[in-house]
């Protein structure tokens, strides 16, 4: 699939035709993404152990045949193209020829990182009861 998360793509057909978002999830054996902002359904939770219902709002995922990338120059619907640079395989966009960036993606924490965090906050607190 030629989607990446963080992509910002257009829908090109439904019921959210013309909007735009960004891709938060892709379902590659569906040939799916979950786009934020768009296909939005409200689930209705009954409650429990004496919780009251809620309404959840979610967004479901949408086909990715109903979905086009940006173009970065433009801001229309491309399609994405692939260049070769040296060893490197890059995305363009059709349309204007534009290199389409890598998004960075979002680092899980580490365990090693989170008993750092840990530590250092009992250091601290160490010392402010210390004074």
């Amino acid at each position: 699939m030629k989607f990446r998360i963080n992509d910002s793509v257009i829908v090109i057909a439904g019921a959210d035709r013309g909007k735009i978002g960004t891709v938060t999830k892709i379902i590659a054996s569906d040939n799916r993404v979950v786009v934020e902002g768009i296909n939005k359904h409200i689930k209705h939770v009954k409650g429990r152990d004496g919780q009251g219902g809620e309404r959840v709002e979610f967004f479901a995922p949408i086909h990715v045949s109903n979905v086009a990338i940006a173009d970065p120059k433009s801001g229309k619907a491309t399609r994405i193209g692939y260049k070769m640079e040296g060893k490197t395989k890059t995305r363009i966009a059709k349309k204007s020829g534009e290199v389409i960036l890598k998004t960075a993606k979002a680092k899980k924490p580490t365990a090693s990182s989170s008993a750092k965090a840990t530590a250092d906050k009992k250091k601290a607190a160490s010392e402010k009861s210390a004074k």
